[in-house]
C-alpha cells in the first residue's frame, strides 16, 4: 500500500464513519477531520515475525492531529497497522474528531488487514461511544 492509497482509506473510512454515527447522536458533523491515535492497542507476540512491531509506542497517543500526520505517524517503511478502528470521539462547531485504535502490527500485505475484504484495508468502521443509558433508536449529544 502507498501512502496515497493509506490517506485515501483513510479519508474514505472517516466518511463512512462519519455517516454511521449520524445514526447515533444529534451534534452536526462537520468534514474537518481530527484525529487522536492510540498506537499499539493490541497485545502482540513479539515472536510473530511476519509483522514489524514497534515496542517503543506502548502507551503512546497523538492527539488533534490531520490526515496528513496520520499518514505520516502510521505508514512506516511501506507498511501500516493490520487494523484499526475508527469511530467519531467528539465534535465541535469547526471539526470533527476521529479516534483511532491501533494495532501494534504493522504489514505491507493485504490478507494480513482485518477489514481489507470489505474494501476499506486496515480500518474497521465503529459507532461513538454509546453512553450507559443508551435506548436504541435513541439519538445522544457527544460530550
Amino acid at each position: 500500500m502507498t501512502k496515497q492509497e493509506f490517506l485515501f482509506h483513510l479519508q474514505g473510512a472517516s466518511l463512512v464513519a462519519l455517516k454511521f454515527a449520524e445514526n447515533y447522536i444529534k451534534n452536526k458533523l462537520t468534514t474537518d477531520f481530527k484525529y487522536n491515535v492510540v498506537l499499539n492497542a493490541s497485545t502482540d507476540d513479539p515472536s510473530l515475525s511476519q509483522f514489524d512491531i514497534y515496542r517503543e509506542d506502548d502507551g503512546k497517543m497523538e492527539l488533534d492531529i490531520t490526515d496528513q500526520e496520520v499518514v505520516e505517524l502510521l505508514y512506516r517503511n511501506g507498511k501500516v497497522p493490520v487494523w484499526i478502528d475508527i469511530n467519531v470521539l467528539k465534535s465541535s462547531r469547526k471539526s470533527t474528531t476521529f479516534n483511532l485504535l491501533c494495532s501494534g502490527r504493522y504489514s505491507d500485505d493485504k490478507k494480513e488487514y482485518y477489514y481489507n475484504d470489505n474494501g476499506s484495508g486496515p480500518f474497521g468502521i465503529k459507532s461513538p461511544k454509546l453512553p450507559v443509558d443508551y435506548k436504541e433508536g435513541k439519538k445522544f449529544k457527544l460530550k
